[in-house]
């Protein structure tokens, strides 16, 4: 029994079940984005007063900087689109814009003190940021199923 080499085989056949499996993950995906992006304003925001000593350490620009990379590296690579730094942004700066508004009752979610600027400058430019470098970036390779 003789073997065809290598460049007469066929190749394998199509499996029908990886576009819906890749479309349903990549949306899985997308949607873990939307809720860390709001997940992580809800912990800033938790971390905005933090005070060692009396001092306010500022912990909290620290995370919105680290956690928004990681977020939007996440989002474009699980969703597959360079857009898709929208997903996490989105609801962030929605939380963000929503707690330096003053309630009824006269509170403030975000304090108006460095930490809390620098929180919101640091955090939407990270976004930014991200999302520039996504434009920039060469197209990936295209995946044939």
């Amino acid at each position: 029994m003789s073997v065809a080499p290598p460049e007469h085989q066929s190749p394998p056949p199509a499996r029908a079940w990886r576009r819906p499996v890749d479309i349903g993950l990549r949306a899985l995906g997308g949607l873990v984005a939307l809720v860390a992006g709001a997940v992580t304003a809800v912990l800033e925001l938790l971390l905005a007063p933090l005070r060692v000593g009396g001092y306010l350490v500022g912990v909290a620009v620290l995370v919105a900087v680290l956690a928004n990379i990681v977020l939007s590296w996440f989002a474009m690579e699980t969703v597959g689109s360079r857009w898709a730094v929208v997903l996490p942004a989105l609801p962030w700066v929605v939380i963000m814009v929503a707690a330096a508004d003053r309630t009824t009752e006269g509170d403030v979610l975000l304090i108006g003190n460095w930490v809390g600027l620098l929180v919101v400058v640091a955090g939407s430019m990270t976004f930014a940021v991200m999302a520039f470098r996504s434009i920039l970036a060469p197209n990936p390779p295209s995946r044939r199923y």
